[in-house]
């Protein structure tokens, strides 16, 4: 663990543990977890070791049997589901390996999906959704639908959805395992000059040792733990 006091911190995990299969399987068993607010923080360990299960923790998609959990100062065991919706709405942005994009959908479409439903009007969503498809090189591609994306360029469309909401903390969950080394290292290279610019937490599970080495911090599980 590093040094972050509340005030300064985006994670802070105390005892987490999460069971399966009436609780014969820990998938996370007794996690003490501090990431700093604005650092970039790699987890790595093999398949089945809590990683994809501790995302879902921070990002409030599944709560702790037991533990203490805070995210940017909010109390993620205690929350109502209604109020962890609003959470992920509002605080967290999540990447997957798996793009998730709807097919019938423009580039654009696809951008504002997270906004849709909130207070943000229809012509501020579209601006915004257009001016994150240009930052990431995507200006020319705003009407494309995903089936005529590249595999890079679809995982640069999921990255403009996970920050239209503008999220403190960013979670990505092997964002480049369908890409090749080219394409990974200029998604990283993104990731990472958006974290600088706006001071959003990264935390990016990985098997990959050259993503790892970009982080500032790398945490190691297995069996459940933080193992290094």
């Amino acid at each position: 663990m590093n040094n972050a006091t509340p005030a300064t911190a985006a994670v802070q995990a105390r005892g987490l543990v999460k069971r399966y299969e009436n609780g014969r399987i820990a998938a996370l068993d007794g996690v003490d977890l501090d990431i700093a607010s604005g650092e970039f923080t790699a987890i790595c360990g093999p398949s089945g070791c809590g990683k994809s299960t501790l995302l879902n923790m921070i990002s409030a998609i599944d709560r702790p049997d037991s533990g203490a959990l805070r995210v940017c100062g909010e109390d993620l065991a205690q929350m109502t589901s209604h109020q962890s919706d609003s959470f992920r709405r509002n605080v967290i942005g999540l990447v997957f390996q798996l793009h998730n994009l709807i097919p019938q959908f423009t580039a654009t479409e696809n951008v504002q999906i997270p906004l849709i439903g909130g207070e943000i009007p229809g012509p501020q969503r579209v601006m915004r959704a257009m001016e994150l498809l240009r930052r990431v090189g995507l200006g020319d591609r705003l009407g494309a639908r995903p089936p005529t994306l590249s595999g890079g360029e679809r995982q640069r469309v999921a990255i403009c959805r996970a920050l239209v909401n503008r999220p403190r903390v960013l979670l990505a969950d092997e964002p480049t395992g369908a890409l090749d080394s080219r394409s990974g290292d200029a998604l990283f290279d993104l990731l990472d000059e958006l974290r600088k610019e706006t001071g959003m937490t990264l935390i990016v599970v990985t098997h990959d040792p050259r993503v790892a080495a970009r982080a500032q911090r790398t945490l190691h599980m297995l069996d459940g733990r933080i193992s290094a």
